[in-house]
């Protein structure tokens, strides 16, 4: 079972790797932020377009690992529709998925992540890699806080 778990991760991965989902920059964007990080290079910035209370349209460009792209792709197709908040709690679900942390179980199960990022639940094992997998994911929450200013 554990090789099956690790090919749809590697191929989940590759896919949005290969051919992102919404890599473009927003030109109407509502919201920007930008993911650096200094000891391996990779670099996004994020945009939100936000109506109200939600988040009709997100959108990334940039570089870095296949982790980090491909987290930065999915993470714009699940917060699109979403409410501010509902991404915010997206935000802290993923974030203990990809971290492991057991003390985070509750804001796991609040979170209600979509099950196509429970393939990110393999960076658990290389916890040099959680970074790559959230960068993109602490620009959106940066975006969220200056989201409907």
């Amino acid at each position: 079972m554990t090789s099956e778990l690790d090919e749809l991760y590697q191929s989940v991965i590759l896919d949005h790797n290969r051919a992102p989902r919404n890599f473009h920059k927003l030109e109407d964007a509502t919201s920007h932020a930008e993911g650096r990080n200094p000891l391996c290079g990779d670099m996004y910035d994020v945009w939100l377009k936000v109506e109200g209370d939600r988040i009709t349209d997100a959108a990334f460009q940039g570089q870095g690992c296949a982790i980090s792209k491909a987290s930065a792709s999915m993470m714009t197709q699940v917060v699109k529709g979403k409410t501010l908040d509902e991404a915010r709690r997206l935000f802290e679900g993923f974030h203990a998925l990809v971290a492991g942390d057991r003390s985070q179980e509750s804001v796991l199960r609040e979170a209600a992540l979509p099950a196509k990022l429970e393939v990110f639940k393999g960076v658990r094992a290389f916890p040099i890699r959680v970074k790559c997998a959230t960068l993109s994911w602490h620009a959106m929450k940066q975006a969220l806080e200056t989201a409907g200013r």
